[in-house]
């Protein structure tokens, strides 16, 4: 069982996914730091592998900082994760990844 820490880390990432609209992707990064860990993103990739409710909370709309899709996606692999993507008009670049400056979600970017 994770401790109280992790969980608490983990329910914050959830929430905060919640809210990235559709048609717009995160980052990592961008997700660590809205919910006040910005050192911890590949935390917030711990707690997505093991999303409990994948159709409720849409990890398939967080990505690398430089736009490619999660290898380890784990509802598919990066080919599901950039159809559900596909479906919501995110816009990629010819080298696979996701256009940023077309569909970042822009919260908590200064």
């Amino acid at each position: 069982m994770a401790n109280q820490g992790t969980d608490g880390f983990f329910n914050r990432v959830y929430d905060m996914v919640r809210q990235v609209p559709r048609g717009t992707v995160a980052t990592y990064g961008q997700i660590a730091k809205l919910v006040g860990e910005p050192r911890r993103a590949r935390y917030v990739g711990y707690a997505l592998h093991v999303n409990p409710e994948p159709g409720t909370i849409p990890c398939h709309r967080v990505v690398f900082a430089d736009g490619r899709l999660a290898e380890g996606f784990a509802f598919g692999g990066p080919e599901a994760q950039r159809a559900l993507l596909e479906a919501e008009n995110v816009v990629f670049l010819p080298n696979g990844q996701v256009d940023l400056q077309a569909s970042r979600w822009p919260a908590g970017m200064d």
